[in-house]
């Protein structure tokens, strides 16, 4: 899980309920089906229909004449040990997925759709029992070997049992899966409402049982890994970089879900310990492409020499997609942060508007909900369903939240937020704080101390003004950042007051909610659960967007949910970006066409004669 000073989240709902209308939460194919009630298709989509059909030859947004080869070099921060990111132990690559195939691929300008990638078609029984996949004939691993229904069955049984707890979670709701023969995998579905199943099972990554035979899943892998994706690991330095190697007899070429995409010849990712080295790197032409994350350094930093030549670009490219919530989370397995108005305490301490203003260049939007920037986020006062399913926990829930909008704290950017920490330090006297001698302590003389992690140095510059904020109330906070694979285990083991969290969603909130609220993920180390939820309200709450039949009941159940966590003051929230920074040099093609997500890097290439054209300016500035 990646903090940063914005947040990119999945595909967003408000552009599919425009393109398409409102959905419903299945959709059966329109062929006639047989004696079993299971016609075969080659879609799976939430929609009420595909953007594509049957016969579509590529997605929209990709050249499917882009050209193939050359060399690109890109950046990551942190470190890696092993090739195996499907377990709490170690640290893998980020992007090691590029080796992988999956049953379904998903279309970025589609919401909630995937189309039949390894699966040439999927049958969904009409009681939604089961679904079935039909893989397709000459699917293969870089080794030649066949890709076939056990080794779907064996990924599946594996990550379940091995995998970091997520998977347990996500695929909870899935009886079992079998192999009926070499090509078609079945999935025995519990009796449950959950209707996105098919699209989750679809986005598993299928790995080869035979690599893994005498290797031990659970550990950490060194041995070069395999896969059956359009890109395999050519070499690495663990710790240092990892190069991707273009499959040339990738044996997807030609399908629709594959054209115009994956063009580069090879992938080299170097990995730098530090923020202000990787920008460095790129601003020399060590590096060619990158995000920046930083909006102080957006503003300020890209006014170098290749830029104004025009040699290096960057740009803002827009995207429509939910937002999520990004946040300072605090871990309430902490006594500390056990009591809701502590909580509460902390997001008045924090003052957005003097971040946006001082640090950010007034960039970003603050966050007012965890499914921001999309209609799942909760608004105004309960009503209507929304007030019926709350209405049951009315003793459990604070009795504001059915009178009173939720709002954040708002402050006019000057940093003086002396009303907000007034009403900040009468919470904490409610919940038995004093401040004696200028320090915050409980009835027993405890202070008021805690330490916030971050995993990069930038986040300093806003956890640092927060600590001189909370000082103000004689708190004591310390900010220790650490390397990212000492963040992660941190992480995995809840060892932490408080840190940067991102929740990032999707156009229909689904299975995932489990493992970042549930009272069952908040006691299993490694899940995404950072802040410790446990609260049967939210258990059942989430149980209803998980079971939602249609829209009409994922709408009234996503807003409660939503209301529900803010209400409990779980994080102080932070801020949304509309768009995605880039900068590059000029060396790239790309298509034509606008995506959702903003950036869709994997349908870019490398344009020879811009890329010939920029080195040899390069070299003549050097001279």
């Amino acid at each position: 899980m990646q903090r940063r000073d914005f947040l990119v989240a999945l595909p967003g709902l408000p552009v599919a309920l425009a393109a398409a209308g409102k959905p419903r939460l299945w959709r059966v194919a329109e062929a006639v089906p047989d004696a079993g009630g299971e016609p075969p298709d080659y879609v799976v989509t939430l929609l009420e229909k595909p953007g594509l059909p049957r016969d579509f030859s590529h997605f929209p947004y990709v050249d499917p004449a882009a050209p193939k080869g050359g060399v690109v070099v890109l950046s990551a921060i942190g470190s890696f040990d092993n090739f195996n990111g499907f377990i709490v132990r170690g640290s893998a690559p980020d992007d090691i997925g590029r080796i992988y195939d999956t049953l379904l691929r998903a279309n970025i300008n589609e919401p909630s759709t995937a189309y039949g990638h390894l699966a040439e078609t999927i049958e969904l029984a009409r009681d939604h029992s089961r679904v079935v996949f039909t893989l397709r004939d000459g699917a293969h691993f870089h080794d030649g070997a066949p890709l076939t229904a056990n080794d779907v069955v064996w990924t599946f049984d594996t990550l379940r049992r091995d995998g970091r707890p997520f998977y347990r979670l996500y695929y909870g709701d899935v009886e079992r899966a079998e192999a009926l023969d070499a090509r078609r995998v079945v999935f025995h579905l519990k009796p449950t409402p959950d209707r996105e199943l098919p699209l989750i099972l679809g986005e598993m990554p299928v790995l080869p049982q035979h690599f893994w035979k005498g290797r031990d899943f659970s550990h950490p892998l060194t041995d070069m890994p395999l896969g059956s994706g359009p890109y395999r690991v050519e070499k690495a330095e663990f710790g240092r970089s990892i190069t991707y190697r273009r499959v040339h007899d990738y044996w997807a070429l030609d399908l629709p879900t594959v054209r115009g995409q994956f063009n580069f010849g090879r992938i080299q990712v170097e990995y730098f310990r530090d923020t202000t080295v990787a920008f460095e790197a790129f601003k020399a032409g060590q590096v060619e492409f990158r995000e920046e994350n930083v909006a102080k350094q957006w503003a300020t930093a890209y006014d170098f020499p290749a830029i104004q030549r025009g040699l290096a670009k960057k740009e803002n490219l827009p995207q429509h997609l939910p937002t999520g919530m990004q946040g300072f989370a605090m871990n309430t397995r902490r006594p500390l942060f056990q009591d809701r108005r502590v909580r509460q305490a902390m997001d008045l301490v924090f003052d957005f508007e003097w971040c946006n203003a001082n640090l950010f260049y007034n960039a970003y939007t603050r966050t007012h909900s965890y499914f921001s920037n999309s209609d799942m986020a909760s608004s105004g006062i309960p009503e209507g369903a929304e007030l019926a399913l709350l209405e049951p926990w009315r003793a459990h829930l604070p009795p504001a939240l059915f009178t009173e909008p939720f709002s954040l704290p708002v402050t006019d950017g000057s940093g003086n937020n002396r009303a907000n920490l007034k009403k900040a330090l009468g919470l904490l006297e409610e919940a038995g704080w004093r401040v004696k001698d200028r320090m915050l302590a409980n009835r027993e003389g405890q202070p008021f101390t805690f330490e916030i992690l971050l995993d990069e140095p930038a986040f300093e510059r806003v956890a640092l003004p927060y600590v001189q904020w909370l000082a103000k109330l004689g708190i004591t906070a310390t900010v220790r950042t650490v390397d990212p694979a000492q963040y992660q285990q941190l992480l995995n083991t809840f060892s932490f007051d408080m840190t940067v969290a991102v929740f990032p969603q999707s156009d229909y909130p689904g299975n995932e909610q489990v493992g970042y609220w549930s009272s069952g993920a908040a006691k299993q180390e490694g899940s995404d659960n950072l802040m410790g939820v446990a609260d049967p309200v939210v258990d059942a709450l989430v149980q209803n967007v998980v079971t939602a039949p249609d829209y009409d009941h994922l709408l009234p159940a996503t807003h409660a949910l939503d209301r529900v966590l803010l209400w409990n003051w779980y994080m102080v929230p932070h801020w949304y970006l509309q768009s995605v920074r880039v900068a590059y040099w000029r060396r790239f093609g790309r298509p034509d066409r606008p995506v959702r997500s903003g950036l869709a890097f994997d349908s870019w290439w490398v344009d020879e004669k811009l890329a010939e054209e920029t080195d040899n300016a390069r070299r003549a500035g050097l001279e």
